[in-house]
């Protein structure tokens, strides 16, 4: 089990993908004036940095030899006030830096969710839940020290590195070369590091999505877990995800963190390089206040190569973060407008499948040339064995997947030609697995048509019989419920579902297993209304429940990837054939109930 979690999340390897942060760019765009004065006050804060090293030089070279106080007091005041100011210059740095990190990583978050409520049926079906969580919640998390201290301040050392270099070569030529002996030796180690620590990121980053899928996985199913009493078998499984993730961890982490040390043990032998050149000669002849200024400018260059070193791990381990969440981005929706689609005219409901074949995995269809045609008006249920396809139509008609070959026309439009929110805002789908949004009734009957006043929304669950029940609750319409509706009952959810279903008044009304969760007593009531509604309309019903269906105009028996039987309720039963079998049939099996 834990095994093919895992392989569902494909390494990466170990290319370093630097397409991403040109991507990353863009989001910077919009803010182009805060970057310019955040770079205005960063060169401020450079030029502080190396005005130290430089009055230093002066006072021990001339101000104390010469014994000038005037001169001191003039160095003091300059070096005091810049100080204060660049201390201004740090406090502006440090809220606008994160300010600008964060607001891309907003921009990036909505981005992203944008993303993911195009993408069709068809993703969602092969991806487990707590994965697509994981990129959308944690992994963008995980960039903001990235972004919000990483990019700006990796220019700003760039910067620094590049001011101090002008300064040192102005003193001596000599001693700056002196200072790059160990960088060759630096630049192999980062090399070999950055693919140790790239796989490691990888490895994390994947064991982190299996545990938050599993998680998600067994707070969804808790019911069945506790019914099955399954809780020991799950908390094993979890302390195996749970250990491969921190086992995960512990390795990036020990990898991380070999550079920093690296880094700051090489520039300490440089700085005992460079003290011992300029007190033995080695082609060098400096005064003591020039190389002990140098000595600072050697720690202002190499302190920004440490501070990259630091950057370049966030960066490393960022890489696989953000390739995972472009990753995302890039899956293109497998249904969607064609470039010269239209907005589809109010329609009639005159519906046809001509010659339409579909499977969910390749080579294996579901239908194979399947024709059917329904005039406008008509009520057409959909009875068969189960995974013989009667909800599969219902979701061609909506167009939540595209047919493999064929058509599906509607008023002699074909659906692929017309755009899919002016298709699906006059098809209407009630399915059986109802979801109820945390908020009030009254916004989840009101999801179905947003601009909606108070009474269309009653008047809505009047006629579906979900007024009684919903005016006998506290705060009425006002009730507040939970996700997925856990404080009501499965009736009441599907009742609330049919209001909201109505109240966006589609042309062709699609119920499927609609029925299912409410009691006998409340499907009589609920059959007036449900007349009402479908007068005028076409209507696609899918149920098991066969005496919710004789009153349609048509049944079609589905099965062996085509239609079967089709004929009225009367006219199939005279045939005897399966859909009079499967009706005896239930209808003995409620008998004996």
């Amino acid at each position: 089990m834990a095994q093919n979690r895992l392989e569902e999340e494909q390494q990466l390897g170990t290319k370093f993908n630097t397409e991403n942060y040109t991507r990353i760019a863009k989001y910077l765009l919009p803010y182009k004036s805060s970057i310019a004065k955040i770079f205005g006050v960063i060169i401020f804060s450079n030029i502080v940095l190396v005005l130290g090293p430089f009055l230093t030089s002066v006072v021990i070279d001339e101000t104390i030899p010469n014994q000038d106080a005037t001169q001191l007091l003039w160095i003091t005041i300059i070096y005091t006030l810049a100080t204060i100011l660049n201390g201004a210059a740090i406090r502006y740095r440090l809220y606008n830096i994160p300010l600008l990190g964060q607001n891309v990583l907003r921009d990036m978050r909505y981005d992203l969710f944008t993303h993911l409520q195009r993408l069709s049926f068809s993703f969602y079906d092969s991806r487990p839940h707590g994965k697509i969580l994981t990129r959308v919640v944690n992994y963008i998390n995980t960039l903001s020290d990235l972004l919000s201290n990483g990019v700006i301040n990796v220019l700003s050392d760039i910067l620094s590195i590049l001011v101090t270099l002008v300064f040192m070569f102005s003193l001596d030529v000599t001693l700056t070369l002196y200072s790059f002996i160990l960088l060759p030796i630096l630049f192999v180690i980062t090399l070999v590091i950055k693919n140790k620590q790239r796989i490691a990121y990888d490895e994390l980053s994947a064991e982190q999505a299996n545990l938050n899928a599993y998680i998600h996985e067994s707070i969804a199913g808790i019911k069945t877990t506790q019914s099955y009493t399954r809780e020991g078998m799950n908390y094993e499984i979890f302390s195996q995800f749970s250990d491969n993730q921190r086992k995960a961890w512990m390795r990036a982490v020990r990898v991380q963190f070999l550079l920093g040390p690296i880094v700051q043990n090489i520039a300490t032998i440089t700085i005992a390089f460079i003290y011992f050149a300029g007190i033995s000669g080695l082609g060098v002849n400096v005064s003591t206040g020039i190389l002990i200024a140098f000595v600072g400018y050697v720690n202002n260059f190499w302190n920004p190569i440490i501070n990259l070193g630091n950057f370049y791990n966030s960066l490393v381990s960022g890489s696989v973060y953000l390739e995972r969440i472009f990753e995302l981005m890039d899956i293109e929706p497998s249904v969607k407008d064609s470039e010269d689609a239209f907005e589809m005219p109010p329609v009639k409901g005159d519906v046809e499948f001509r010659d339409v074949t579909f499977g969910y995995k390749e080579g294996q269809t579901i239908f194979e040339e399947l024709n059917f045609h329904v005039k406008p008006g008509e009520t057409i249920a959909l009875v068969g064995p189960t995974g013989a396809g009667k909800s599969t139509i219902t979701n061609l008609i909506s167009r939540f997947y595209d047919v493999q070959k064929g058509s599906i026309l509607i008023d002699g439009i074909d659906i692929r030609d017309v755009t899919l929110d002016s298709l699906r805002n006059q098809v209407g789908v009630m399915l059986q697995d109802t979801f109820i949004f945390s908020g009030t009734i009254l916004e989840n009957i009101r999801y179905g048509k947003l601009d909606a006043t108070h009474e269309e929304i009653v008047e809505a669950a009047k006629i579906v019989r979900a007024d009684e029940f919903i005016s006998g609750m506290k705060h009425g319409y006002r009730t507040i419920v939970q996700e997925r509706g856990s404080t009501l009952s499965a009736g009441q959810r599907q009742l609330i579902s049919f209001a909201r279903t109505l109240l966006a008044d589609p042309k062709v009304l699609i119920l499927d297993e609609a029925t299912s969760s409410i009691d006998t007593q409340t499907e009589v009531l609920l059959q007036e209304g449900l007349d009402r509604l479908l007068e005028g309309r076409t209507a696609f019903i899918v149920a098991h429940r066969l005496s919710t269906i004789r009153n349609s105009d048509r049944i079609f028996y589905i099965g062996d990837k085509k239609i079967l039987e089709s004929g009225s309720h009367e006219e199939l039963m005279q045939q005897k054939g399966l859909y009079y079998q499967l009706y005896r049939t239930q209808s003995e099996l409620l008998k004996k109930v």
